[in-house]
Protein backbone atom coordinates (compact mmCIF):
# COMPACT_ATOMS: atom_id res chain seq x y z
CA UNK A 1 0.00 0.00 0.00
CA UNK A 2 2.95 2.46 0.82
CA UNK A 3 4.56 1.77 -2.69
CA UNK A 4 0.98 2.76 -4.57
CA UNK A 5 1.19 5.75 -2.62
CA UNK A 6 4.28 6.67 -3.18
CA UNK A 7 4.11 6.15 -6.88
CA UNK A 8 0.75 8.25 -6.83
CA UNK A 9 2.70 11.10 -4.90
CA UNK A 10 5.91 10.94 -7.04
CA UNK A 11 3.09 10.73 -10.29
CA UNK A 12 1.05 13.80 -9.20
CA UNK A 13 4.39 16.01 -8.36
CA UNK A 14 5.48 15.16 -12.05
CA UNK A 15 2.70 15.82 -13.58
CA UNK A 16 2.18 19.41 -11.25
CA UNK A 17 5.81 20.19 -11.70
CA UNK A 18 6.57 18.97 -15.16
CA UNK A 19 5.64 21.36 -17.00
CA UNK A 20 6.68 24.33 -15.12
CA UNK A 21 10.32 23.24 -14.86
CA UNK A 22 9.76 22.56 -19.00
CA UNK A 23 8.91 26.59 -19.33
CA UNK A 24 11.41 28.05 -16.85
CA UNK A 25 13.35 29.73 -19.38
CA UNK A 26 10.42 31.69 -20.83
CA UNK A 27 8.90 34.91 -19.91
CA UNK A 28 5.48 34.30 -18.09
CA UNK A 29 3.56 37.17 -20.75
CA UNK A 30 5.09 34.32 -23.18
CA UNK A 31 3.59 31.25 -21.97
CA UNK A 32 0.47 32.65 -21.42
CA UNK A 33 0.46 34.13 -25.06
CA UNK A 34 1.34 30.44 -26.45
CA UNK A 35 -1.30 28.98 -24.51
CA UNK A 36 -4.12 31.32 -25.22
CA UNK A 37 -3.08 30.62 -28.73
CA UNK A 38 -3.11 26.95 -28.61
CA UNK A 39 -6.56 27.45 -27.01
CA UNK A 40 -8.01 29.25 -29.96
CA UNK A 41 -6.41 26.39 -32.15
CA UNK A 42 -8.68 24.21 -30.72
CA UNK A 43 -11.32 25.37 -30.36
CA UNK A 44 -11.11 26.51 -34.30
CA UNK A 45 -10.15 23.46 -35.02
CA UNK A 46 -12.63 21.77 -33.17
CA UNK A 47 -15.94 23.86 -34.87
CA UNK A 48 -14.22 24.00 -38.32
CA UNK A 49 -13.33 20.44 -38.54
CA UNK A 50 -16.69 19.44 -40.96
CA UNK A 51 -14.81 21.69 -43.59
CA UNK A 52 -12.42 19.15 -44.31
CA UNK A 53 -15.61 16.59 -45.99
CA UNK A 54 -15.75 19.07 -49.03
CA UNK A 55 -12.07 20.51 -48.57
CA UNK A 56 -10.84 16.95 -49.27
CA UNK A 57 -13.09 15.80 -51.79
CA UNK A 58 -12.13 19.25 -53.44
CA UNK A 59 -8.24 18.34 -53.40
CA UNK A 60 -8.50 14.63 -54.17
CA UNK A 61 -10.68 15.14 -57.00
CA UNK A 62 -8.35 17.39 -58.25
CA UNK A 63 -5.54 15.54 -57.54
CA UNK A 64 -6.49 12.38 -59.29
CA UNK A 65 -9.40 13.25 -61.37
CA UNK A 66 -12.48 11.38 -61.63
CA UNK A 67 -11.75 8.35 -58.69
CA UNK A 68 -10.90 11.29 -56.59
CA UNK A 69 -14.69 12.55 -56.17
CA UNK A 70 -14.97 8.72 -54.68
CA UNK A 71 -11.91 8.63 -52.17
CA UNK A 72 -12.22 12.48 -51.33
CA UNK A 73 -15.56 11.75 -49.39
CA UNK A 74 -14.03 8.84 -46.84
CA UNK A 75 -10.79 11.09 -46.51
CA UNK A 76 -13.00 14.05 -46.19
CA UNK A 77 -15.14 11.77 -42.95
CA UNK A 78 -11.71 10.18 -41.63
CA UNK A 79 -9.71 14.15 -41.90
CA UNK A 80 -12.85 15.86 -40.09
CA UNK A 81 -12.68 12.53 -37.15
CA UNK A 82 -9.18 13.82 -37.07
CA UNK A 83 -8.87 17.64 -36.85
CA UNK A 84 -12.01 17.30 -34.85
CA UNK A 85 -10.57 15.00 -31.90
CA UNK A 86 -7.10 17.20 -32.17
CA UNK A 87 -8.98 20.53 -31.91
CA UNK A 88 -10.56 19.22 -28.53
CA UNK A 89 -7.15 17.82 -27.38
CA UNK A 90 -5.70 21.08 -27.96
CA UNK A 91 -8.19 23.32 -26.44
CA UNK A 92 -8.85 20.26 -22.53
CA UNK A 93 -4.38 20.33 -22.61
CA UNK A 94 -4.04 24.18 -23.47
CA UNK A 95 -1.79 24.57 -20.53
CA UNK A 96 0.49 21.52 -21.50
CA UNK A 97 3.57 22.88 -23.29
CA UNK A 98 3.58 19.14 -25.88
CA UNK A 99 4.17 18.84 -29.10
CA UNK A 100 7.42 20.90 -28.98
CA UNK A 101 6.15 24.20 -26.67
CA UNK A 102 2.80 24.80 -27.78
CA UNK A 103 3.46 23.92 -31.62
CA UNK A 104 0.20 22.56 -33.37
CA UNK A 105 -0.58 19.24 -33.49
CA UNK A 106 -1.70 18.87 -36.79
CA UNK A 107 -0.67 20.18 -40.72
CA UNK A 108 -1.77 22.20 -41.64
CA UNK A 109 -2.44 24.31 -38.51
CA UNK A 110 -5.65 25.05 -39.83
CA UNK A 111 -8.36 23.81 -42.24
CA UNK A 112 -8.53 26.81 -44.31
CA UNK A 113 -4.79 26.42 -44.94
CA UNK A 114 -3.27 23.94 -47.51
CA UNK A 115 -5.65 24.87 -50.46
CA UNK A 116 -2.67 25.07 -52.85
CA UNK A 117 -2.49 22.15 -55.32
CA UNK A 118 0.98 20.29 -55.31
CA UNK A 119 3.65 21.27 -57.01
CA UNK A 120 5.00 18.99 -59.81
CA UNK A 121 8.42 18.54 -59.30
CA UNK A 122 9.43 15.68 -61.61
CA UNK A 123 9.14 17.34 -64.91
CA UNK A 124 11.55 20.19 -63.72
CA UNK A 125 14.69 17.04 -62.63
CA UNK A 126 13.14 15.87 -66.31
CA UNK A 127 14.70 18.72 -67.98
CA UNK A 128 17.65 19.32 -66.15
CA UNK A 129 19.22 15.95 -66.92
Amino acid sequence: MKKVLLLSAFLFAFVVFGPGLAAADQQPEMIVEKMAIKFTRGIANTFTSIVELPKQTILTGRDMGAVGYVIGPVKGIGMTFYRGVIGITETIFCMVPQPGYYDPMIDPEFVWQGWAPKRDTSKTIAEQK
